[in-house]
């Protein structure tokens, strides 16, 4: 998939071999959890989500691309694999990388603990989501794995209104 393209015809030939590449590994991810795993573990999920994005890519580079990123992910609950994609993924794909985690989130403790000391619990915290959106819905799936306290700790603006009660707080004066 990462073929640089030289000239005219080989760089046709290279896209096309990229477009069959794509399609080949989203039939082979959406089988079941652990081919998922197998393909992103091959750190392949990055390198989709560029042909997906990249501005100079066919339309059948793109949708290929696209649509085995979506295979793959619909079945991936390889955590750390997704993880990047939280932070580079654009709305339409998010929304099935969130999906994953809302899935994994609230059945196991230690992903739970990993996903808020690797940035994952914040980077879902500045997501904008429609109010009764699929998105706003595996969001508040995911919140619901946590104390309260600890979601709003890692929500956009906490610190600032933490520093708010500071400067209104009145001091107890004791004699």
């Amino acid at each position: 998939l990462q073929e640089e393209q030289e000239d005219q015809s080989s760089g046709i030939n290279a896209e096309y071999g990229q477009a069959a590449a794509a399609w080949a590994l989203g039939q082979a991810g959406r089988h079941t959890p652990e081919h998922a795993k197998a393909v992103a573990q091959a750190n392949v999920l990055p390198t989709l989500l560029q042909c997906y994005l990249r501005a100079g890519s066919s339309e059948d580079l793109q949708t290929k691309a696209k649509k085995a990123l979506k295979n793959i992910l619909q079945k991936c609950v390889h955590l750390p694999a997704l993880e990047p994609l939280l932070h580079d993924a654009p709305p339409n794909i998010l929304k099935h990388v969130v999906a994953q985690f809302s899935k994994v989130l609230p059945h196991d403790a230690k992903a739970r603990r990993l996903f808020v000391t690797s940035g994952g619990l914040k980077k879902v915290q500045e997501i904008k989501a429609e109010p009764g959106s699929a998105l706003m819905e595996y969001i508040n799936i995911i919140n619901g794995c946590y104390p309260e306290e600890i979601v709003r700790y890692y929500s956009p603006g906490y610190s600032e209104r933490l520093l708010e009660r500071i400067d209104n707080h009145m001091p107890i004066m004791t004699n």
